[in-house]
């Protein structure tokens, strides 16, 4: 299953060629930017887990994460320091599969979600529902390489770049939200890139 947003972009209203949010420049180059070290993958100790508000939290390990249904995503990525990168083909699983495999309680409103080191980031559980947000292995047809975030990342186009975590171990669902890692640094908590949403 492919999907590709279309060139309208439905919170902004920006069409067609318009495709740059303001204040973005365009690159060819994928420039790697993260927090602390490349951690080492190991298959035999690494797993996903979805967790908190859920009916059915689940555990998968590599070859079971690697057995879900996949999806490829086509979009763009527009990094808070200031650069774009168009028409990445990601494939992975879609976050909305795997909530409705965990089935969301109601009072669930909110995504911590949990990578490598400690490493958070927070989104509001509409965001992790878009078609276009998976968690990705591939990119443009290859394994992603480490400093990308192999074996995991996720993947949220309609916002920047710094919300699709590296190294990805989970997700927790939660009533109330948890400014994550750059959140509380001075981030901004919604960071929409057309709204430039850069900073508090």
């Amino acid at each position: 299953m492919a999907f590709r947003p279309g060139s309208k972009r439905k919170e902004t209203g920006v069409a067609g060629a318009d495709r740059v949010p303001p204040n973005q420049r365009v690159t060819r180059d994928w420039p790697v930017l993260h927090a602390g070290r490349i951690p080492r993958f190991s298959e035999a100790a690494w797993d996903f887990r979805v967790l908190g508000l859920v009916a059915v939290p689940l555990r998968f390990t590599w070859p079971e994460f690697q057995a879900l249904p996949r999806v490829q995503v086509v979009s763009d990525v527009h990094c808070v320091t200031g650069w774009s990168r168009l028409d990445n083909r990601w494939e992975g699983v879609a976050a909305r599969d795997l909530l409705d495999r965990a089935g969301v309680k109601p009072e669930a409103r909110f995504v911590i979600v949990h990578a490598e080191e400690g490493y958070t980031t927070n989104l509001p559980l509409e965001v992790l529902r878009d078609p276009d947000v998976l968690f990705a292995d591939a990119h443009d047809g290859r394994p992603l390489a480490p400093e990308h975030g192999f074996p995991l990342r996720l993947v949220v186009p309609k916002r920047y770049f710094w919300k699709s975590a590296k190294w990805v171990r989970g997700m927790e669902l939660v009533a109330r939200d948890q400014p994550g890692f750059w959140e509380v640094r001075g981030y901004n908590n919604n960071a929409d890139p057309w709204r430039e949403e850069r900073y508090w």
